[in-house]
């Protein structure tokens, strides 16, 4: 996709333009653990910005400080928190080695970005949405209740991302496993006060409360109404991400990507694969894009088979 609108205005010329560009989008994809890798490894920054792999960085320092933290308590020394240099870079070493934990961190700082561009551009408060607002007042006492947390939970993110922190509280549950298994890197650590830290940390940890987890379970509870969510100015980008996430099969590290300059026709798939009309996709693009018009034809092209080109990128999960 680009700035100009396409020619053809027939739905094959529109899917085979889509599909070029979903396969192009895959094709960077595919670039961006290499290269955070070597970035994060080496202090060459010239091909992302600076914000954002010092922000992955400071994201996998933080909770390499928290796993080590857990290991001082379990060691039965509770104030030690000058941990051996080697130990930190054992266990940072191991989380930019897991593509999944270093997409996760990476999506993170730039779900952060984006969210600081709309409240630049838009206005969009980071914190509380109109959305949350309305679940927040609404007369469901669960609901009510768990927007209230995501309130909370989505304050923190703010001033966690602000201070280039990850809480292991706010792991997937898959990657919170994956941070346990980083403590076996570091040598000289007796087995005993490992498993001692990783049963502490295992037994405090409760995916449904994260943030993410929280988002999950307002937009399910939706329902029908789970739709409103795909409007990023009405949900804010939290929600929308984890609808958008939700509606189109993607996984959500790959549905922040989609809203990447790079990405656009993934997003424009996905949110037509999602449900949305072309017209309401259009008013997506112009809260996220607004320099970039939908290729005409874009109103032909049906939910099911946006979701059967978006199946074949090499992104979506099965793929």
């Amino acid at each position: 996709m680009n700035e100009n609108t396409a020619t053809a205005p027939a739905s094959p010329q529109v899917e085979i333009a889509l599909s070029d560009d979903l396969a192009h989008g895959d094709a960077l994809i595919g670039t961006i653990a290499p290269i955070l890798r070597h970035l994060l490894a080496n202090d060459d920054h010239s091909l992302f910005s600076d914000e954002i792999v010092a922000r992955v960085r400071g994201m996998m320092h933080d909770v390499a400080r928290q796993l080590l933290d857990a290991l001082s308590l379990a060691a039965g020394n509770p104030d030690q928190r000058d941990h051996p240099g080697e130990h930190y870079d054992a266990i940072v070493h191991a989380f930019i080695a897991d593509h999944a934990f270093l997409s996760h961190a990476h999506a993170l700082a730039l779900e952060w970005q984006l969210t600081e561009r709309l409240q630049g551009r838009l206005a969009l408060d980071p914190v509380l949405s109109p959305l949350v607002q309305a679940l927040i007042a609404s007369p469901d006492g669960g609901t009510s209740a768990i927007a209230m947390a995501l309130l909370a939970a989505q304050a923190r993110f703010v001033q966690n991302q602000r201070r280039m922190q990850l809480p292991l509280s706010e792991l997937p549950a898959d990657l919170l496993h994956t941070a346990l298994k980083a403590l076996r890197a570091p040598e000289g650590i007796e087995e005993i006060h490992r498993v001692s830290a990783e049963t502490a940390i295992r037994v405090q940890f409760d995916e449904s409360r994260s943030r993410l987890g929280l988002i999950e379970r307002l937009i399910i509870g939706m329902g029908g109404g789970a739709s409103a969510a795909l409007s990023i100015t009405h949900a804010g980008a939290a929600m929308f991400l984890s609808a958008l996430s939700l509606a189109s099969g993607q996984n959500r590290d790959t549905a922040v990507l989609s809203t990447n300059e790079g990405q656009l026709a993934r997003l424009a798939l996905a949110l037509r694969a999602s449900g949305l009309k072309a017209q309401a996709v259009e008013e997506q693009f112009l809260s996220l894009h607004p320099e970039v018009s939908l290729p005409e034809g874009f109103d032909m092209l049906g939910a099911d088979r946006a979701a059967a080109l978006l199946a074949r990128s090499a992104a979506y999960p099965g793929s």
